[in-house]
């Protein structure tokens, strides 16, 4: 399980980025005529945008996690470098781009009308192995003030030393990810981690053709290349974690696809970011999953805030269904965690011994009080000391499966076993610190258990009317005759 208190660790992580920047610009405009030169529209620009492109976009998508990140690649003795310098101090990102003045800075120019690109156009000369090794001297001389090194291949000439930078960082007891794009994986050599897509997979010599086969060929290249493990990111159909020991897949967590550029990227930055703050690689690359399904619904090399993969993940804990056997000390972090991402807690409490339709509309109303419902459901041992050595009719579990089953219900927490709580829900309001408390009936404000707790700590109380007609009891009575 996810720990979702690693959320509030995300400025722990350090992360120094290696790899071929570049610059993405975007000239957009509108289309109402074709050329009279040839068969192509004519595009009038009206706007022109430039953005960071490569492993320029990888460290966006770290600063974007409020992680510390430092980003080393070429560029050129140009106005489009120059411009890359200036986004990257934008966003907080510690630059320490090389200069050259042989080459040009990498850069990647795309038409846009109507939402539609128009043709895209690629200024860029491969780089020389004395840039790459001018390269890796500055990586030795960054390496102390990072505990990652991610490395960000896009196949540009800069990374022709990337064996001697890994061996570096290793030797320096650095954690290295790496993103593909050599057809010969060894040299990678020492990586803590690869995460290749289904294509680059392929040009490597990995098999696709079922599973146990990707499983296998997959360990090989990780024995042969001397490589811990392979997240292999396979697009609709999400991503596999790959290691000698074990696999883990995760499917794909977005519902409908906007633009894929960049998702690569933020995968491999949110994957160095969890890690930073201190997840286990497995629940690291789940949290990576859920950044991909938010990024790929976004239009361009988009990034994702704390915020949404905080809302993302909120959903996600919702969407497991395990709202009562989770245990009691992670659904209270659970609830920790809503309120951090701003949502509004409202609790009820109750036996709802046989649960009927007065129930299920009170809570519907409850919950409509703010963002999630907790409720408090008194133990099979209290129902019988209130009600009656005949009750309870369903058991304790049987009556939180059904109630967490509402979709008007976040989560059930039992109460009542313990002699000091009294049978009262007091002793879990007060660790739930519910921004609502509701009650059902004809209570008084000031004779309802917890209230002047809430009211004191800021939050509000609220009686609903229960519904005429039903309850248990007449219920009960009914099916006896």
């Amino acid at each position: 399980m996810i720990d979702i208190t690693k959320l509030n660790q995300l400025n722990n992580a350090r992360v120094l980025v290696v790899g071929d920047v570049m610059l993405d610009r975007y000239y957009q405009g509108d289309t109402q005529r074709i050329s009279p030169e040839a068969p192509v529209p004519v595009v009038k620009i009206s706007k022109i945008e430039d953005k960071a492109g490569g492993a320029a976009n990888v460290a966006r998508n770290i600063a974007h996690l409020d992680a510390k990140v430092g980003l080393l690649g070429l560029i050129g003795d140009d106005a489009e470098g120059d411009s890359l310098t200036t986004i990257l101090g934008q966003d907080g990102i510690y630059s320490a781009l090389l200069k050259q003045a042989e080459l040009p800075t990498i850069a990647k120019m795309r038409v846009i009308s109507r939402h539609q690109q128009v043709v895209r156009l690629d200024v860029e000369q491969n780089f020389s192995l004395a840039h790459s090794e001018a390269l890796a001297d500055k990586v030795e001389a960054l390496l102390p003030d990072y505990d990652f090194v991610l490395v960000s291949d896009y196949n540009k000439g800069s990374l022709a030393t990337v064996g001697r930078i890994i061996q570096s960082a290793k030797a320096a007891g650095k954690y290295v990810l790496v993103d593909p794009k050599q057809a010969d994986l060894s040299v990678y050599r020492g990586a803590d981690i690869l995460t290749p897509n289904l294509s680059e997979f392929r040009l490597a010599g990995g098999d696709t053709s079922n599973d146990e086969a990707m499983f296998s060929s997959a360990r090989a290249m990780l024995t042969r290349c001397g490589i811990a493990a392979m997240l292999l990111t396979r697009s609709e159909h999400g991503m596999t974690l790959i290691t000698q020991s074990e696999q883990h897949h995760f499917p794909a967590q977005v519902l409908e696809v906007s633009d894929v550029t960049g998702a690569g990227d933020t995968v491999i930055a949110t994957l160095a970011v969890m890690l930073g703050a201190g997840m286990a690689l497995p629940q690291a690359v789940e949290m990576a999953n859920l950044a991909a399904g938010i990024v790929v619904g976004k239009l361009g090399a988009a990034t994702v805030s704390p915020a949404e993969l905080a809302s993302k993940l909120n959903k996600h804990l919702f969407s497991q269904g395990d709202v009562y056997q989770t245990p009691f000390d992670k659904v209270l972090q659970h609830i920790e965690f809503a309120k951090q991402n701003g949502e509004r807690i409202v609790f009820t409490n109750g036996c709802f011994d046989i649960l009927h339709a007065g129930h299920v509309r009170y809570l519907a109303q409850a919950k409509a009080l703010g963002d999630r419902l907790v409720v408090g459901l008194n133990s099979d041992a209290s129902i019988k000391r209130l009600k009656g050595e005949t009750r309870p009719v369903n058991p304790l579990n049987e009556r939180a499966i059904v109630l967490a089953s509402l979709a008007s219900v976040d989560w059930v927490l039992p109460f009542g076993d313990n002699a000091d709580e009294q049978d009262t829900p007091l002793q879990l309001i007060l660790k739930v610190k519910p921004d609502v408390l509701v009650k059902g009936g004809d209570y008084s404000i000031d004779t309802i258990v917890g209230a002047s707790e809430v009211l004191a700590a800021g939050g509000e109380v609220k009686v609903l009317q229960f519904v005429d007609g039903c309850s248990t009891s007449a219920i009960i009575k009914k099916i006896q005759g």
